[in-house]
C-alpha cells in the first residue's frame, strides 16, 4: 500500500483538447499548442484554452471548480495589476463574493493580499 501511486480524480484536459482541436478545430492547433505541451494543466489554462476555442462564454459559471495553485495564481494577478473584486470578477467571470472569500481564506498564504 505504501509504493502505491496515487490516483486523482480530475480529466485529462489535455487529451480531451487535443482531440477535441484534432477533430472539430484543426484552425486553432498552432495558438492551442503552447497550452496543450505543458505536462499538468491548471484551472486557468482550462479556462484560457476554452476561450480560444469557443470565444468567451454569456453564461454563467456557476459549476466551475479552481485549485490552490490556481486561486493563488489568480489572486497573484489581481495584486500585480491593481484590481479590486469587481474588476477581476468582470474579466474573469467569478463572483465578487467568490473573490472575497479566497482572500480570506489564502491571506497567509499567498502574502501578495
Amino acid at each position: 500500500m505504501r509504493n502505491q501511486k496515487i490516483i486523482q480524480n480530475t480529466p485529462d484536459y489535455k487529451r480531451i483538447y487535443s482531440d477535441l482541436i484534432e477533430l472539430k478545430y484543426p484552425e486553432k492547433k498552432d495558438v492551442c499548442s503552447i497550452l496543450l505541451e505543458k505536462n499538468t494543466m491548471t484551472a486557468l489554462d482550462v479556462i484560457q484554452i476554452n476561450r480560444i476555442i469557443f470565444g468567451k462564454s454569456r453564461k454563467k459559471r456557476i459549476h466551475r471548480s479552481y485549485d490552490k495553485k490556481s486561486i493563488l495564481k489568480i489572486l497573484k494577478y489581481q495584486s500585480e495589476n491593481r484590481m479590486n473584486n469587481v474588476e477581476l470578477s468582470k474579466e474573469l467571470g467569478i463572483s465578487r463574493n467568490t473573490i472575497a472569500k479566497w482572500k480570506k481564506s489564502y491571506k497567509e498564504i499567498s502574502g501578495v493580499i
